[in-house]
């Protein structure tokens, strides 16, 4: 279920049905003012609507006053076993607080923070770790982990309300993709407070990408998840936040930039699908508008799909076709498709989105269409007018016009 309560981290509502945000972390040493806001910037760009930063020392949470003030979007600071920089972070300006209830050392600690943060108007992250558990819990975990992530962050929720702290969000992480599933299963449906998803440690950007989009595309599927962050081995934060909008996107939970639809390719291909899909994905980059546009290799289920889209191309070995709002536009060799596709996107924002269509150019295209469509592929239209035939079947009486009379 989606979470009750609603938070706000700077100007980004957390919870109550707002967006789910995405979010990463900067992979620099947080006192190196310049690498870390040069990688806020790009992590920016890339779409993320939230940053943490790592605060293990002093120099840290100096540096976040400067960070947090010209940074282009809101600062986490994360905060492990000391207690004290959490303070500092908090007077530094810190749009959040994430604090990890296994290691940060105790309630007193925990109180004088919530304190602080409940002064300043400042919500608090509470980062539950399957690897880092609070030691009461450490037998159960190798019984139950599922139940022992759940306990440990039940437990950490009930302080904060005895502490008459209510303006936080929740972390429930394990590096298992099923026990991340199940155990923030359990959780939604015990707290009202918003949830943050990820597989902790997830790996490489390949292995770690399918993990995160297994695991948080489910519980996202289900309704589950306010915020998210990818967990990746790589250098490259803004890595993370494009996994982030992909998992997004396939849900159509947002939108943001182009999606790209391309066919697996087989036997039938007979162009160089592999480059063509690239060099699209690549040159989409560029645009920032939501259009989905589709790549198909073949005229077989190809050609009827690449009408679903706001662009599309499918193609044969010499000549394929272009089309624009679910219309054929026209047919262009094989080798030109990519550039007279983006010729065709720039036309249409450039008219103010309108798709301008030559009459006879789209004659020349259907023509050959139908002299390279296969007429026994079940395409999409075809299966709609075969569906359409069977309920007219269906609703055809073989006693209509009769008279009956009861005896």
């Amino acid at each position: 279920m989606a979470s009750k309560n609603q938070i706000h981290v700077g100007s980004v509502p957390i919870g109550g049905g707002a967006p789910v945000a995405v979010q990463t972390m900067t992979k620099t040493e947080t006192a190196d003012i310049a690498a870390t806001l040069a990688q806020i910037r790009r992590v920016a760009e890339a779409g993320a609507d939230l940053v943490r930063c790592a605060v293990p020392r002093d120099e840290d949470a100096q540096a976040l006053r400067t960070i947090v003030r010209e940074s282009p979007i809101p600062v986490v600071a994360d905060i492990h076993y000391n207690h004290t920089l959490a303070l500092k972070a908090l007077d530094a300006g810190a749009h959040c607080i994430r604090l990890n209830p296994g290691n940060i050392g105790g309630p007193d600690k925990v109180a004088e923070v919530a304190a602080r943060a409940k002064q300043l108007g400042t919500p608090l992250r509470i980062g539950v770790n399957s690897g880092s558990l609070p030691k009461h819990l450490r037998e159960l975990e190798y019984e139950n982990p599922v139940e022992a992530l759940v306990t440990a962050t039940v437990e950490f929720v009930e302080l904060m309300e005895r502490l008459d702290f209510t303006n936080f969000k929740v972390s429930m992480k394990s590096t298992s993709v099923p026990d991340t599933i199940a155990s923030n299963r359990m959780l939604s449906a015990r707290i009202p407070y918003p949830l943050h998803l990820g597989v902790t440690e997830a790996g490489t950007k390949w292995s770690g990408s399918l993990k995160s989009a297994v695991g948080l595309g489910t519980l996202l599927a289900d309704g589950i998840g306010d915020t998210i962050r990818i967990s990746l081995s790589t250098f490259q934060a803004e890595e993370e936040i494009k996994v982030g909008w992909e998992i997004l996107k396939a849900l159509k939970l947002r939108r943001r930039g182009p999606v790209l639809i391309a066919c697996p390719t087989c036997g039938r291909l007979q162009f160089d699908m592999d480059t063509v899909v690239a060099e699209v994905e690549q040159r989409l980059e560029a645009y920032e508008e939501a259009i989905e546009v589709s790549v198909l290799g073949c005229g077989v289920n190809g050609i009827g799909e690449a009408r679903h889209a706001d662009f599309g191309i499918a193609g044969a070995k010499d000549m394929g076709v272009i089309y624009a709002k679910g219309e054929l536009i026209r047919k262009v060799p094989t080798a030109r498709l990519v550039d007279e596709l983006f010729a065709e996107i720039d036309k249409y924002y450039a008219s103010g989105k309108t798709v301008a269509r030559d009459a006879a150019r789209v004659a020349e295209a259907a023509q050959w269409l139908a002299e390279n469509e296969d007429d026994t592929a079940v395409t999409p239209e075809r299966l709609g007018a075969l569906e359409k035939q069977a309920a007219k079947r269906e609703a055809e009486s073989p006693v209509a016009g009769r008279r009956f009379t009861r005896v």
